[in-house]
């Protein structure tokens, strides 16, 4: 790893049951870097995505964002912290509109105020919805969205709904961004475009931890590659370094 480290993850571990998800699992995230975790299905990857934002608490290890010990946090107490994730399955709200649902990204960086500016001060309930559609339009704007914004989710092509939840992420203003299979479902032209958006959110200032199976993309964006099969760490380094490990070739790479 060349850079600051933003993300420190040290000796985590993972089971359900008597299943090991994660074994001792130890890797470290450049600031303002794009690194890629890959494996095969089941090798962990999103298990540690879930450990790494939140959702899960590890048996073991440690977790450090910024230098900062943050395992136990909530998800809301981590996205304040600066992490924010898109979903492999996507999540959006079916009852909200396209910019509401990017809206929603917006609420942990809203200005706080007591009840009474809430309703007659300058950050006012109409300031305060301004401001949120204002950020939610440029972050539209930034994922390339291009389609109408008063649509719902369920009038959108599966590419313009994983654009609105990366933008949705982008909302709360992270300087860590969890991309877990952005590119699933997605023909080799609409890969490339997601691709340069990808290269245009890092040149923003921000960190990108991706999750990935299209390793042509991975290889041609990430500056640091991860790779876990069955739960374990066993390679990591430069992408053409990975990309030759005998290891690698033999639990991935030679299979796809």
């Amino acid at each position: 790893m060349t850079g600051t480290p933003l993300l420190d993850v040290a000796g985590v571990s993972m089971t359900f049951g008597g299943y090991v998800a994660l074994d001792d699992v130890s890797c470290t995230v450049a600031e303002n870097s794009i690194h890629a975790l890959i494996g095969p299905n089941g090798a962990g990857k999103t298990t540690l995505f879930n450990v790494i934002s939140g959702l899960l608490k590890p048996a073991s290890g440690s977790l450090r964002f910024q230098a900062r010990s943050y395992a136990g946090l909530r998800p809301d107490q981590i996205l304040v912290l600066g992490i924010a994730r898109n979903f492999q399955q996507v999540r959006l709200f079916p009852v909200l509109s396209v910019i509401e649902n990017v809206m929603v990204g917006c609420h942990s960086r809203l200005p706080r105020t007591s009840l009474r500016d809430f309703v007659l001060g300058p950050f006012g309930r109409d300031a305060v919805d301004r401001l949120a559609r204002e950020r939610a339009a440029a972050m539209l704007e930034l994922v390339e969205y291009r389609g109408d914004v008063e649509a719902r989710p369920a009038q959108m092509t599966l590419v313009d709904q994983r654009r609105i939840e990366i933008a949705r992420a982008l909302a709360s203003d992270p300087r860590l961004l969890l991309l877990d299979e952005p590119a699933a479902g997605m023909n080799p032209s609409e890969a490339n475009q997601l691709g340069g958006i990808i290269q245009k959110i890092r040149g923003l200032g921000r960190t990108i931890l991706l999750v990935e199976h299209n390793t042509r993309m991975v290889f041609s964006l990430a500056d640091e590659v991860t790779v876990l099969s069955a739960g374990k760490i066993i390679a990591s380094g430069p992408p053409a370094v990975v990309k030759n490990d005998a290891a690698v070739v033999t639990a991935y790479l030679g299979n796809v």
